[in-house]
């Protein structure tokens, strides 16, 4: 008695032994039960208990491993939710100095020599697989829809800042290649040329953008849109009809004619509504005729040429207003680019815009001294020092019938050297 005794004390101690370390060493804890009961040191009712709790346990432990993992899925999705907008959102921006130089006949109240900067910082975020967001700061010394230049003058007075783009991009996944964009807007048309529109004009309304693929490298392209110029410009209400509004559509496409040959064409009409005799305001301003109406009709190509000693391309632009009051009423553009080495880049262009053929308002600000009624040369050279890092110079070499009052075929030069910085 005495000796079974001692047996059943060791595998009682044994047995809580056992149920302190299951958790911590379940593998082990297996063993030594087995061994216990091997050498007769628990009963086979002891045996079936303890192995009973040693289940549980094992049970208990893997239920709260599969808490916590739980738990710290569900603690990394609430933190990814929250950050989430971060990896589908875009900063962009850039830093640009010039050196501006320009002479005209007629004058020193005409000829400027001045150093400016242009700054931009944008977010760009995609709210949900079918919507995007754009917003854009620029620098700016008006408002002038032409220009996001500042001149460094005044004293080192802080320079101001104006919203540049503000737009939702909807492009439903049912309809790839749609996109209908509302706000102040990156211009939806192709601009071959610098004709109509300067370069830094963003229109504001609404419009619907599409590309439809022919196969290989062939597809369609189109834009409709009406756009907002300004509100209540008769003075005889504030109802829709009253507004100065223009509406613009462009179909073109893109052709691989062969693999080294690509042309792109297409068309484009750009009515205006509310501009006038009969209105308070008019679009009639640099260069144009007072009180000109505008519809014009562009056309415009462009061939690019691979497999040269260095890529080609060749452009060209024609305008004509249809609702011009006199004959001088079209402007057309030729002009050829290339890229040298991956560094260089040559782009120029002759043109010859006569004074009613565009809207002065929206026309390029910087050749002719930004008026219309002007013909001449455009030379850019640009220079990559390094990456998103680059070195430019524009020279522009105009004769104007507007810019200088009461003189024709006035020589308008001027000439801009850049640096600027992307980001």
């Amino acid at each position: 008695m005495r000796l079974v005794s001692t047996r059943t004390g060791a595998g009682v101690c044994a047995a809580m032994l056992l149920a302190a370390t299951v958790p911590a060493h379940a593998a082990v804890d297996e063993k030594l039960l087995e061994m216990l009961r091997a050498n007769g040191s628990i009963s086979a009712g002891q045996y079936a208990e303890l192995q009973g709790e040693l289940a549980r346990d094992k049970q208990a432990q893997a239920q709260q491993i599969a808490a916590a993992q739980e738990a710290k899925k569900q603690e990394l999705s609430a933190f990814e939710q929250k950050v989430a907008w971060a990896a589908k959102t875009q900063i962009k921006g850039d830093v640009r100095l010039r050196y501006e130089d320009q002479n005209a006949d007629g004058g020193a109240a005409r000829d400027t020599d001045r150093q400016r900067v242009r700054a931009r910082f944008g977010v760009y975020s995609e709210i949900n697989p079918q919507v995007d967001a754009g917003i854009r700061l620029a620098t700016g010394s008006s408002s002038d829809a032409r220009s996001t230049n500042e001149n460094l003058d005044n004293y080192f007075v802080k320079k101001s800042s104006w919203v540049d783009l503000a737009y939702l991009d909807y492009h439903p996944t049912a309809l790839p290649n749609l996109h209908l964009i509302g706000g102040k807007m990156l211009q939806p048309w192709v601009n071959m040329g610098d004709v109509i529109w300067d370069g830094d004009i963003n229109p504001e309304g609404l419009t619907a953008t599409y590309k439809h693929s022919l196969g290989g490298k062939n597809e369609l392209f189109g834009s409709a849109g009406y756009y907002n110029l300004k509100d209540n410009v008769d003075g005889e209400g504030v109802q829709f009809r009253h507004d100065m509004k223009m509406y613009a559509g462009q179909l073109g496409g893109r052709f691989g004619l062969t693999d080294n040959l690509k042309l792109t064409v297409g068309g484009s009409v750009y009515g205006f509504d509310g501009e006038g005799e009969d209105t308070a305001t008019t679009l009639s301003i640099n260069g144009n005729t007072r009180n000109e109406e505008f519809k014009l009709y562009e056309g415009f190509a462009q061939m690019d040429v691979s497999g040269l000693a260095i890529p080609l391309a060749v452009y060209g632009q024609f305008v004509k207003n249809a609702d011009a009051s006199d004959d001088h009423d079209t402007a057309w553009l030729v002009g050829a680019k290339t890229k040298v080495f991956d560094k260089w880049g040559l782009d120029y262009n002759y043109r010859d815009v006569q004074r009613n053929a565009v809207v002065g308002a929206f026309t390029d600000s910087d050749f002719g001294g930004g008026y219309t009624g002007a013909r001449g040369h455009k030379l850019k050279v640009s220079y990559d020092i390094d990456k998103n890092f680059a070195l430019g110079a524009t020279y522009f070499m105009a004769e104007s019938d507007t810019y200088v009052t009461n003189k024709t075929n006035a020589d308008v030069d001027t000439l801009q050297v850049d640096v600027e910085a992307k980001f």
